[in-house]
């Protein structure tokens, strides 16, 4: 089948276009190159557009005989979303209805990229996919927006289903996704300690991007409709936790170092995962220690 990929030449897109691949399929993938890089999938046997996915009748144009559409295309990064909110609108927010708005003219099903971050700071973990929906940051609150049309849209019989994505992390990974490890890691390769910011009790459900791909692929290829579901391994680990495993990994004789908390920073994040388990039939099989030891032997 021939599957749109947004955001194709970025860290999570570009692994559902390998997975894809992988499974005979044929993926076409729509990127800016704002912060995708065209060297994650330059060696890949794929169609590729450099558009954005604000440009409605360009996307229209190259969506218009496939069979379904991954959407990834997004802007991330937390702390720069305070102070670029408009543009964060107009790419998350604005740029998602295009892709909903296309997905309805051609009755395609869309599997799209939401966040953890919809949830804010949980009154308790884990989270399910009923929780409460209190953003605390302009990024999230974006990934909000989004699943306020998805349900609009879905109202109007789109099929469009959203995962909530928890802290991704693996091979080629930016700053954007669960930026503590990459940045953890920059520290170790020049024999410093880990900036941990704040206390480091915070927790976060660390979650393997190939773990990722495949849940978009298991939920595109569902007779699910419409709905909103929790990918992550379900585990809470600490800030101080991951600090700790990532020193050991690096073979260093060092202790974290801390700094003041960031603004906008969620206390604790862990996904519910039973319901994703239960109707999409998908669960994660990297472990942390596992998923971190690869990504030290490839940086």
């Amino acid at each position: 089948m021939k599957f749109i990929v947004t955001g194709g030449a970025g860290f999570i897109g570009n692994n559902i276009v390998r997975q894809l691949l992988k499974q005979k399929h044929t993926p076409i993938v729509i990127d800016s190159l704002y912060r995708g890089n065209i060297e994650n999938i330059s060696s890949l046997d794929v169609e590729f557009h450099k558009v954005d996915i604000r440009d409605f009748n360009q996307i229209r144009d190259i969506v218009k005989n496939s069979d379904g559409i991954f959407h990834e295309a997004a802007l991330t990064d937390v702390q720069e979303s305070f102070t670029r909110q408009q543009e964060y609108i107009d790419v998350n927010v604005k740029g998602t209805e295009n892709i909903f708005r296309i997905a309805k003219e051609f009755d395609l099903k869309v599997v799209y990229a939401s966040s953890s971050s919809v949830y804010g700071n949980p009154k308790k973990i884990p989270i399910a996919e009923n929780s409460e929906r209190h953003p605390i940051n302009p990024y999230g609150k974006t990934k909000l927006d989004d699943e306020f049309l998805a349900e609009k849209y879905s109202k109007d019989k789109v099929s469009i289903i959203g995962l909530r994505y928890f802290n991704v992390y693996g091979m080629g990974q930016t700053g954007s996704y669960a930026g503590v490890i990459t940045k953890f890691i920059n520290r170790l390769k020049q024999g410093k300690s880990p900036l941990i910011f704040g206390s480091g009790t915070q927790l976060r459900d660390f979650i393997f991007v190939e773990d990722v791909a495949l849940a978009n692929i298991a939920a595109m290829q569902s007779n699910v409709k419409n709905g909103f579901f929790n990918v992550g391994a379900g585990i809470a680990t600490s800030i101080e936790q991951l600090a700790k495993i990532m020193i050991e990994l690096s073979g260093l004789k060092l202790e974290p170092e801390y700094e003041k908390a960031l603004d906008g920073d969620v206390q604790s994040s862990q996904a519910d995962t039973s319901l994703t388990e239960s109707i999409l039939k998908w669960k994660y099989s990297m472990e942390l220690r596992e998923g971190l030891s690869k990504i030290f032997h490839l940086t």
